[in-house]
């Protein structure tokens, strides 16, 4: 019998980077995301095929349970990453292996795959619910990260998000202010490798102390927002604060110097989108400077 599963996308508001190390997170699940659809299937191999949202493959492959069950390759490759996550899922529940007989799976995304909301997170929930085990234990034991991403796929409302002591506590929040309509989410497409703000991070973990609690301030405060410019002013206090801890520029000092308003980085900084916080509808300024994808705030957040 076929069984359907679904999780939503994400976008990381505050505390990028040093949510791993325990700050107060503020996150947003998406009104996009991903869907797993499993049948049964034969001869010990899985079928599994991947869609992207405008009905593409991205991905075609046959995986053999032994190659699941014995996996040790270190190949950097999307067949790798996923018997990866796969192998993972089999040692904390061989059942699904040792008991089956194969399967049918597809995946499909209700966004392009480009848009960097969650391939990866929306799958690893998925398995999780199809085989009913742990979904933060199965990122911790395969791609790693600090799973806000997983507590964003499990929730239909903004959340807060943090570690203590390496366990994920998540908040579901009221977050509904009157400014909605004057936040756009606009699409970068400049994917790159973020290992420079990343080592950039770990060189300066000695000024976490005070970093930490500046963020889960700015995040309190965010969250609290009752009007327009008290929100921007402090996000874009945070974008600054992030800026020099990562030795990187801003997203605004990098590509939109003259922006009447404040440009917000989301996740890794660098790659896909940021929050555009603007008085006017600045569709017209971005698209201008190349940049075709500006959704509203209402279109892409699930409330």
């Amino acid at each position: 019998m076929k069984k359907t599963f679904y999780s939503n996308g994400k976008l990381l508001i505050t505390a990028e980077y040093v949510v791993l190390d325990g700050a107060k997170a503020f996150a947003l699940p998406t009104k996009f995301g991903q869907y797993l659809h499993v049948d049964p299937g034969e001869n010990s191999e899985i079928k599994w095929t991947s869609y992207d949202k405008d009905g593409s493959i991205w991905f075609d492959e046959t995986l053999s349970f032994e190659a699941i069950k014995q996996h040790t390759s270190k190949e950097d490759s999307v067949k790798n990453t996923l018997i990866e996550i796969l192998h993972a899922a089999y040692l904390m529940d061989p059942a699904f292996i040792n008991d089956g007989e194969g399967y049918h799976i597809t995946t499909t995304l209700t966004f392009p795959r480009d848009w960097g909301l969650g391939t990866s997170s929306t799958l690893i929930n998925n398995l999780a619910q199809w085989l009913a085990i742990d979904a933060f234990k199965l990122l911790q034991n395969s791609f790693g990260g600090s799973g806000y991403d997983i507590a964003c796929a499990q929730n239909n409302t903004p959340i807060t998000y943090q570690l203590n002591e390496g366990k994920p506590i998540v908040n579901a929040v009221h977050f509904n202010p009157a400014f909605l309509d004057h936040l756009y989410f606009v699409y970068l497409n400049r994917k790159q490798s973020s290992k420079k703000a990343i080592a950039a991070y770990y060189k300066r973990q000695n000024a976490l102390d005070k970093i930490i609690p500046a963020i889960d301030t700015i995040t309190d405060a965010v969250l609290n927002s009752n009007d327009l410019n008290t929100f921007a002013g402090e996000l874009e206090k945070h974008e600054i604060m992030l800026s020099h801890l990562l030795e990187t520029e801003t997203a605004k000092e990098n590509l939109f110097y003259d922006f009447k308003g404040v440009i917000k980085s989301l996740g890794a900084w660098g790659g896909d989108f940021v929050l555009a916080i603007s008085k006017e509808n600045p569709t017209s300024y971005f698209q201008e400077k190349g940049f075709e994808t500006i959704i509203p705030y209402q279109e892409m957040i699930l409330s």
